[in-house]
């Protein structure tokens, strides 16, 4: 048998040159993707893939369609998912959200100039999209030092003249999070500075349809992930030696095995630690007959975020009547108010006719009813009533969003919390549950 150089960089070497999402079939690419691991399982499971190239296309349309609506200039973005959502390129990107070394402007016209860090700019071209690759928009003070005001108006310089060619005479600029001598530079260069971070959020709500096929595909990597996460917890519990660190370490690695990127909190506890939530997983050793609770928070496959909770029961007795109370109540609380998801139904409507928790658990409710949800938690925000502001969050829901169900019921000063949240579709003529995770049939009462 002939074996071709060709051959052995394929990520697949049963494929030709690309792969089933239209990337290229070359182990030594520049962009980041799924693993194999990842492609064998959808297969199996029936999963259509994401075509990404019309995926980027569809994003940058959206985001350019936002900037010309709203008679801007263009829109310049340093958040590092804004700049993954517009570009698809990543780059160190849990350093990037503490060192914004990285910016992206998207001109009215659609010309799309990256920032990058200044040994990297290659990390973008795989996309035709982004039109130059430049440096310079590192305006923090660890890399500028005392001279951060004159690499400010060095890179707003760019900005002006790219603008002046893009959209000559609007100076109206959308930023969404820039450092402060950034500003104080545009500002100077004459620009009227916009609220970015309201056309970035409207623009990535609503998803198309190749978004929706990866997020589906995330959704089974990550359930597949979750899934290891609870064999290796109800193996490993009962013999008195696994840490919440433990349970929760196998999540992360099996998310990057199927080429997840990273999970945004540590909110997985056992046990007493479950109340009040929010505490963060840590070196207590899960003892059986316990509780575990966790919130995915995972940006997995794709860069796609799945934010999904469970609350399992560990151990060989069987669940108190309270616990499992409060789990049917859980449950009761996400199903009552996903039925009340469709296009057209308001924001204030859903907090309005929402599921009531009882009073004892009215105290320690989740911090919101539902959330946007897509590269990571995103808008809109559903706000229980007695939370609720008015006219912060006056939209319906349109086909293509997708929201994020929550549930916190503890009671204040009680022994456990139960924590569960389900991501959900709104499509043309309702909703689609895309969690399939089961719910913990001990808790549940069920056996």
């Amino acid at each position: 048998m002939n074996h071709h150089y060709r051959d052995g960089r394929k990520i697949d070497p049963t494929r030709g040159t690309t792969l089933g999402d239209g990337t290229p079939n070359d182990s030594d690419r520049i962009e980041i993707g799924p693993t194999q691991l990842a492609f064998s399982e959808w297969a199996e499971a029936g999963l259509e893939l994401p075509n990404l190239q019309n995926m980027r296309e569809y994003r940058w349309d959206r985001l350019t369609r936002h900037i010309a609506d709203r008679g801007y200039a263009g829109l310049l973005m340093f958040d590092p998912l804004n700049i993954r959502y517009a570009t698809d390129s990543t780059n160190m990107q849990l350093w990037n959200t503490h060192n914004p070394f990285r910016a992206v402007l998207l001109c009215a016209d659609g010309y799309m100039v990256i920032w990058d860090y200044k040994n990297s700019p290659f990390l973008s071209k795989f996309n035709p999209l982004v039109r130059e690759q430049r440096s310079g928009a590192d305006l923090f003070y660890f890399d500028r030092g005392d001279k951060v005001d004159v690499a400010a108006d060095v890179f707003s310089n760019e900005v002006r003249v790219l603008l002046a060619e893009h959209a000559p005479g609007n100076m109206r600029l959308a930023v969404d999070k820039i450092m402060l001598h950034g500003l104080r530079a545009l500002e100077a260069q004459g620009f009227e500075v916009m609220e970015g971070e309201e056309v970035t959020e409207k623009s990535r709500a609503v998803k198309g349809a190749d978004e929706i096929l990866a997020m589906r595909c995330a959704s089974h990597a990550c359930e597949t992930a979750v899934a290891e996460m609870e064999r290796a917890a109800r193996a490993g519990v009962p013999q008195g030696n696994m840490s919440e660190d433990d349970i929760w370490a196998v999540l992360h690695a099996e998310n990057i095995r199927r080429g997840g990127e990273w999970i945004e909190t540590r909110l997985l506890a056992s046990g007493p630690r479950t109340n009040p939530w929010f505490q963060e997983c840590g070196p207590r050793i899960v003892q059986n007959n316990e509780i575990v609770a966790f919130d995915t928070d995972l940006v997995g496959s794709y860069g796609i975020c799945v934010d999904i909770s469970r609350t399992w029961w560990i151990g060989d007795q069987k669940p108190t009547n309270g616990m499992i109370y409060a789990m049917r109540h859980a449950h009761e609380h996400i199903m009552t108010n996903m039925d009340m998801i469709r296009p057209g139904v308001t924001i204030p409507e859903l907090s309005a006719n929402c599921h009531r928790l009882d009073e004892q658990f009215q105290a320690q409710k989740y911090g919101c009813l539902m959330h946007g949800v897509g590269l990571c938690d995103e808008w809109p925000l559903v706000s229980y009533p007695d939370k609720a502001v008015a006219g912060a969050f006056d939209y319906a829901l349109e086909p293509g969003m997708v929201l994020c169900v929550e549930a916190l019921v503890g009671s204040e000063g009680g022994e456990f919390s139960i924590k569960l949240e389900d991501q959900v579709l709104v499509t043309e003529t309702g909703y689609e549950n895309l969690s399939k995770y089961p719910f913990d049939p001990a808790l549940m009462g069920e056996v």
